[in-house]
């Protein structure tokens, strides 16, 4: 049986994908309740307790409109250091996570060096596999399917040695996902990649919370602004869902663009964070 949060997620996906499509109509509450099968009130109340916002107010953090005035905000923040008034809110990714790349030594030979511990859990946005080596969280990613989620994790280290357990540092990276951070300590991830991937990966980390960025940007800031194109395959090879926060990468148009766990969970996210930081 699925969980109530999956189902619930389901949900709001589910109308996201139809308000999406009928943007041009600006569907009311009641249509979009009708088509996820929820009366109205049932519809207004779920979606304001996942979102913390209206379906009409997250309507406006989605449009391309209010994406084109976030991207346009932050010109500047790439050229600068972090702005010196953002909240710790804001800036949770940035101060909470650290990034240590693999060892040649701890990935060689498939990683039959690393002892790779896992577990499933949910998230507002879907369900999701973790996994940490003794040094930090080396693997996020969304599922719909367990066994297919695991083969793909082990295919990253098809030699380490795995255990299904939930262990502290997972339950650390997991905070994230709630209201409460107090509880969250500094969240290391121990990954896997290339120099420039892991520049790339360190980059995405300084975009605030509900705030937004574009590929250049990302390139810019690395100092290679012609790298456009090699910034975006390293953000689509980011290891680790929402806690590098690759969903906050779009195109300079203002269109969303790709995401590797589908473009409807990237727009939940960036609504979801733009209510979050716009309380």
């Amino acid at each position: 049986m699925k969980a109530q949060e999956e189902i619930n997620f389901n949900r709001i996906a589910e109308a996201i994908s139809y308000i999406k499509a009928n943007f041009k109509t600006q569907p009311g509450l009641e249509e979009i309740a009708e088509k996820v099968n929820l009366s109205p009130f049932h519809f207004q109340r779920l979606f304001s307790e996942w979102a913390g916002t209206t379906p009409k107010r997250f309507l406006q953090y989605i449009s391309i409109g209010y994406a084109k005035e976030m991207l346009k905000e932050n010109q500047s923040l790439f050229d600068t250091a972090l702005e010196t008034g953002l909240s710790g809110t804001s800036r949770l990714h940035d101060l909470f996570v650290n990034i240590e790349g693999m060892t040649p030594g701890e990935y060689k030979n498939g990683g039959e060096n690393l002892q790779i511990n896992y577990s499933f859990a949910e998230s507002p946005f879907g369900n999701i596999i973790v996994a940490s080596t003794t040094k930090g969280i080396c693997h996020i990613a969304f599922y719909d399917d367990e066994s297919i989620a695991l083969a793909h994790l082990q295919r990253q280290f098809p030699a380490a040695q795995y255990q299904q357990i939930l262990d502290k540092e997972q339950q650390n990276a997991l905070y994230i996902f709630s209201h409460d951070w107090s509880k969250l300590h500094q969240i290391k991830l121990h990954l896997k990649g290339t120099d420039f991937q892991l520049k790339v990966w360190e980059a995405l980390l300084k975009i605030p919370m509900g705030k937004l960025a574009t590929y250049g940007n990302i390139a810019k800031q690395l100092q290679n602004p012609n790298a456009s194109r090699a910034v975006g395959t390293a953000i689509g090879d980011n290891p680790v869902a929402f806690l590098i926060p690759c969903h906050r990468v779009i195109q300079s148009s203002g269109a969303l663009g790709g995401y590797h766990w589908g473009v409807n969970r990237k727009t939940a996210m960036i609504g979801w964070e733009a209510a979050k930081a716009n309380v």
